[in-house]
């Protein structure tokens, strides 16, 4: 406790006069790590569970005290290598995603500005390094680099889903169920809706001639962790990733979808991420009528370490009355996983020849594929 409180002062977010002596975890305590939370994009609880220590750990770290380096097998992670790494980004070198990790694309980008600027290119950042990123601004105007390149990589991809691979994640599982259905003659759990959504969602892409893989059966023994899901999908080279959950409430009103892509508090994201969960916002409104509550930025494990693009849904509210009894009918489930097809469908599609929401019928991307030729 006195770590976290440390790491919370330096932040800014607790004076030394806040709090309580020893392990007690009292309200100041609990006020500063919600802020903290919520100004990094996690989940605002207020507890200091393993994905918020990770991000205290790390947020210890300010750019310039200390030489950063790509380390092995153990890359370094922080705070301050989020912020090199974004400040790259903003001078138009090419670090991938500003997910904090010192990795392969982060040394390169480094080692390339550090050419340019008649340093030894060694890949890793110290104060010479820092000196030279200090004297020097944006090298990139006219849009968001990451942006133009992200979206340049979408349009030279082409249209077509045959041939690409998209990773479905059921959330849960295992020994976690989630929420769960408080009534009714049916124990529907969040682990088990997922599930079953995923496999709509399966079935649906690969009649389009997608490649899919699940990141769980429907009764694994363990829940694997968000960081081991994201590494599966980046080992199987995945174009797309979707995340499917129900959501809860103390409140039995709250209701409706929403999507989640990576992003900061400072407006990095990740642009494909961010099109493509508003795709699939809008796609599973107008086809469900679900309420709207929009698309959000968060910095989650699951959307921070996937290397392409990544979307978290929560489909409904298992807690509330009117949502529950959507998710239950199975052709409820029908209609997102058709309203998701379409979303993917339009990521690829080029701005011409979009289509508005609601009019794509998944079916047809079937039938042609189906019949043995390439959808155009």
């Amino acid at each position: 406790m006195t770590e976290i409180r440390a790491v919370l002062t330096g932040l800014d977010l607790l004076t030394p006069t806040d709090g309580g002596a020893g392990d007690e975890f009292d309200s100041p305590t609990e006020r500063a790590v919600r802020a903290f939370q919520q100004s990094r994009g996690l989940s605002v609880d207020g507890r200091v569970g393993a994905e918020t220590w990770r991000a205290l750990d790390q947020a210890r770290w300010r750019l310039g005290a200390r030489t950063l380096y790509h380390a092995v097998p153990e890359p370094l992670t922080g705070e301050d290598v989020r912020t090199l790494q974004e400040r790259l980004l903003e001078m138009g070198y090419d670090v991938g995603r500003a997910d904090a990790v010192y990795g392969v694309r982060t040394s390169r980008a480094v080692a390339q500005f550090q050419r340019e600027v008649g340093l030894k290119p060694d890949g890793s950042c110290g104060p010479y390094t820092m000196g030279a990123l200090r004297r020097l601004g944006r090298k990139v105007v006219g849009g968001r680099p990451q942006w133009l390149r992200e979206s340049d990589a979408i349009r030279q991809a082409g249209p077509n889903l045959v041939g690409r691979t998209v990773v479905i994640d059921p959330g849960h599982g295992g020994t976690d169920p989630g929420q769960v259905v408080p009534d009714g003659p049916l124990r529907w759990t969040e682990a088990d809706l997922a599930h079953d959504l995923a496999s709509r969602l399966e079935g649906r892409l690969a009649a389009s001639g997608v490649r899919v893989q699940l990141t769980r059966g429907p009764a694994p023994r363990t829940c694997l962790p968000d960081a081991d899901r994201a590494e599966l999908a980046n080992s199987l080279g995945a174009d797309v990733f979707i995340s499917l959950h129900t959501d809860g409430h103390a409140n039995p009103a709250a209701e409706g979808v929403a999507t989640y892509h990576y992003g900061t508090d400072n407006g990095v994201t990740s642009a494909t991420g961010e099109r493509l969960a508003g795709l699939v916002q809008r796609e599973i409104v107008a086809r469900t009528g679900l309420r709207d509550c929009r698309t959000h930025a968060k910095t989650w494990d699951l959307l921070r370490l996937t290397r392409m693009p990544a979307v978290r849904v929560e489909v409904g509210y298992l807690t509330s009355a009117a949502d529950r009894d959507r998710l239950v009918d199975p052709r409820f489930r029908d209609r997102v996983a058709d309203a998701i097809v379409a979303a993917v469908q339009r990521l690829y599609l080029p701005v011409e020849r979009d289509v508005p929401t609601g009019s794509l019928d998944v079916t047809e991307l079937r039938a042609v594929v189906t019949a043995g030729t390439v959808v155009d």
